[in-house]
């Protein structure tokens, strides 16, 4: 229970379900504090994440500040079920490694998706078992299929809230322990079931932003945990020519156009960013385009295809994007699969789409649909290179 209005009305649809419910919420920090006093807080019985470092924050909004644990607690007291905060303040200090680490390499972090796969569908699970729970259960707009021998990951019914994509990483072996009651519904049915419940976040609006970045300040996060990416460094064109400099590569994301303040004549777009050399790349929009690429990590949540056998799919390459047509195969082993990767995985698959894609970035997720069955996740996988259109 993260105190929105989605994981309030799941509780209290479970409840009417006459499912015996525990309220849970995660504690991973309060406004103020940093991760160095977290570090120095009590512990939690968990083991201990990569912790970031000091200086970073946890914001008053969010999906998990204090201000949330009172509204879930209200409305856990209101519903008459037992509530708990589960200890994750640690673990969480693995969520923000990730994230500085990924843009400190040049990549594109997307911590939403790790924090459901490290801590709501990771160790809130290995908690469920420790009380004797059976399930676990969010406010996730999506849907799991239980018609068939096996528990199947789809897409919710209301297409403009769908999350499926940053459930994708959910172990196959713990879809048939996960509960999503509000996937079924559209979000102005899931207020209103709130208001006629009397639950009082009924109106409250949705978290739009990442909770330990309050400020969406995502460069200034980086150079407080690593204050050696503040440096100057080349801004090319695609002739390799110097056009211009700026003050870390972090500071950018491919296809970005704001904040590229070069008098070029014509608009110029982020094409690529080096952190090795400390370099960004720019062009104009139409050599943003790709046609395929290579993902690492793989989770399927459906057989593994053999390796090399094209199979038709849809892919979505953005939480907020549509999927779009595409082939995918599983390939072998490349360079960086002997080394450490984020997940433990390391299975490799590559992306054809049907049509040239934009601004797709290294360290995004791509989420594959079932082809005839485009509700259907079967797997998903992180980006680590994109080809020419």
């Amino acid at each position: 229970m993260s105190g929105g209005v989605d994981s309030s009305v799941a509780a209290a649809l479970l409840l009417r379900a006459g499912y015996d419910v525990v309220g849970c919420f995660m504690r991973l920090g309060s406004p103020g504090e940093t991760l160095e006093t977290l570090s120095r807080d009590e512990g939690d019985g968990c083991a201990a994440g990569n912790g970031a470092g000091g200086g970073v924050k946890v914001g008053h909004q969010g999906c998990c500040s204090i201000n949330d644990a009172a509204d879930a607690r209200q409305v856990a007291a209101e519903l008459g079920i037992p509530f708990y905060v589960v200890n994750f303040k640690r673990d969480f200090g693995r969520v923000i490694s990730y994230f500085v680490d990924e843009y400190v390499k040049g990549r594109t972090p997307n911590p939403c998706v790790r924090c459901n796969d490290w801590l709501k569908f990771g160790k809130l699970h290995e908690y469920a078992v420790q009380i004797g729970a059976t399930h676990v259960a969010s406010g996730h707009y999506a849907r799991i299929d239980r018609t068939g021998a096996d528990a199947r990951l789809m897409r919710g019914v209301d297409h403009g809230k769908d999350q499926s994509y940053v459930l994708f990483g959910a172990p196959r072996s713990r879809l048939a322990s996960m509960l999503l009651p509000i996937g079924e519904m559209e979000k102005p049915r899931v207020r209103d079931l709130a208001r006629e419940m009397g639950l009082p976040v009924f109106d409250k609006p949705d978290s739009q932003e990442i909770c330990f970045v309050p400020d969406n300040d995502y460069a200034g996060l980086v150079e407080r945990v690593a204050p050696e990416q503040a440096r100057p460094g080349p801004i090319v064109d695609e002739r390799g020519e110097v056009v211009g400099t700026h003050g870390g590569q972090h500071r950018f994301t491919v296809g970005q156009r704001r904040g590229v303040k070069l008098a070029l004549g014509t608009p110029a777009y982020v094409l690529e960013r080096d952190a090795a050399t400390n370099t960004v790349r720019i062009g104009p929009p139409e050599r943003l385009e790709i046609g395929s690429v290579v993902a690492g990590e793989a989770n399927w949540l459906w057989d593994e295809p053999r390796e090399g056998e094209w199979f038709a799919c849809l892919a979505r390459y953005r939480s907020n994007g549509r999927a779009v047509g595409a082939r995918a195969r599983v390939i072998g082993a490349g360079e960086g699969d002997a080394g450490q990767t984020h997940s433990g995985r390391s299975g490799r698959f590559e992306v054809v789409f049907d049509e040239g894609q934009r601004a797709v970035a290294p360290g995004q997720a791509v989420v594959l649909y079932d082809a005839s069955d485009p509700d259907w996740v079967i797997g998903g996988g992180w980006i680590e290179s994109a080809g020419a259109s």
